[in-house]
């Protein structure tokens, strides 16, 4: 499958925004937003609190939809029943904190198996839950949007990584027009339907996005006959590279002290934790984060140095990743080989926090000042 890509400021505009509800919600009411990947399912339910959000409760769990996926072009039964074990899980904490608000997507895997309408009906019937399928501009802009926060005041151009299990989102943002104090704030203009305007302040423009087919699960496919270690890193990390050819970003680059990559994945969190040499997992310590191409370059030698086998008892890595962390890794290396930084901002949030800042700053639960 081809990548998916678009260039111009309307790029990433959507239907994020919810109607209006009847009545209007109380600050203390729940939102939840919950992301069925291609590897995981994970939700979180949070509060209105200031200009942001505190998470009252959260689910997460390895359910690889997409297992299998690259061959048959199918979501497997297994696969399915799987997921759908979770989607109970989060129905009952839906139903338990009470929420009346909340958006439940579903991205890659969905997107391309032949059985989706089937598999979205089931889960339903199921679990009485309604997940939308999002397109790939959707799963960008709001990725984006929840990196706002970490944007430098010095940045002109932004560059938003977004890993997942069946897709990697690359959003390129020009900054330049938008006065230093406001470039974090200009971002949320991205989706006209529910940022709240800024004045005479210019928004923030989009110039160019990608969604490269191909995330931590399927890359690692892609390539699962290659028995080498170190050659299947480096075949990887070459091939994602051949896949970023399209974007105007590859070609066109800006001056190093001005450009900032954003990255926001379990791979980049991964990354950053084994960095710091976290024992245990912090995210006050891993979101906003800055690494150097060398630090990550340590980091990744360290994992190929570990082999396999190594990877697979490694603490820092941790049970359910350990298997895609290289293909993650390639695929951050070849992201950090391209553009003209050496530096990476590594954020701990995606595409539930943006689902969240959406629905709240539709509803106009959050007070002035966010972002």
């Amino acid at each position: 499958m081809a990548p998916q890509r678009h260039k111009g400021a309307g790029a990433l505009k959507s239907k994020t925004a919810l109607s209006p509800a009847p009545v209007p919600p109380r600050s203390s009411e729940l939102f939840a937003a919950l992301d069925l990947g291609t590897n995981s399912c994970r939700m979180l339910i949070a509060q209105p609190e200031g200009s942001g959000f505190h998470v009252v409760d959260s689910f997460s769990k390895s359910v690889q939809l997409g297992a299998g996926l690259e061959k048959t072009g199918r979501l497997s039964r297994g696969s399915m029943t799987r997921t759908i074990q979770a989607l109970r899980v989060c129905q009952q904490k839906l139903k338990r904190n009470k929420v009346r608000y909340m958006r439940l997507v579903a991205t890659e895997a969905c997107r391309r198996a032949q059985n989706a309408d089937e598999f979205i009906r089931r889960v339903q019937r199921e679990t009485g839950l309604r997940l939308d399928i999002i397109k790939a501009q959707e799963e960008a802009q709001l990725a984006v949007i929840s990196c706002a926060p970490l944007v430098s005041r010095s940045t002109e151009n932004l560059l938003v990584v977004d890993i997942g299990g069946g897709s990697t989102e690359l959003v390129w943002i020009d900054l330049k027009d938008v006065p230093k104090n406001e470039r974090a704030r200009s971002i949320m203009h991205l989706n006209a339907g529910f940022a709240r305007g800024l004045g005479d302040v210019p928004a923030a423009r989009v110039v160019d996005w990608i969604s490269v087919p191909l995330g931590v699960a399927t890359l690692r496919d892609q390539f699962s006959d290659v028995d080498d270690d170190a050659a299947r890193f480096a075949l990887m990390s070459w091939f994602f590279e051949e896949n970023l050819s399209d974007f105007a970003p590859y070609h066109d680059t800006q001056p190093q002290e001005k450009f900032q990559i954003v990255g926001t994945s379990g791979t980049v969190t991964t990354v950053a934790a084994s960095h710091l040499g976290l024992k245990r997992y912090d995210r006050k310590k891993v979101d906003g984060l800055h690494m150097t191409t060398d630090q990550i370059d340590r980091v990744i030698r360290s994992y190929l140095a570990l082999g396999p086998d190594g990877r697979r008892a490694d603490p820092r890595i941790g049970a359910d990743r350990h298997a895609l962390i290289m293909s993650g890794a390639a695929i951050l290396q070849a992201l950090m080989r391209c553009w003209p930084t050496d530096r990476l901002s590594v954020a701990d949030r995606g595409l539930r926090e943006g689902l969240l800042y959406a629905q709240m700053s539709a509803q106009g639960v959050l007070e002035d000042g966010a972002f």
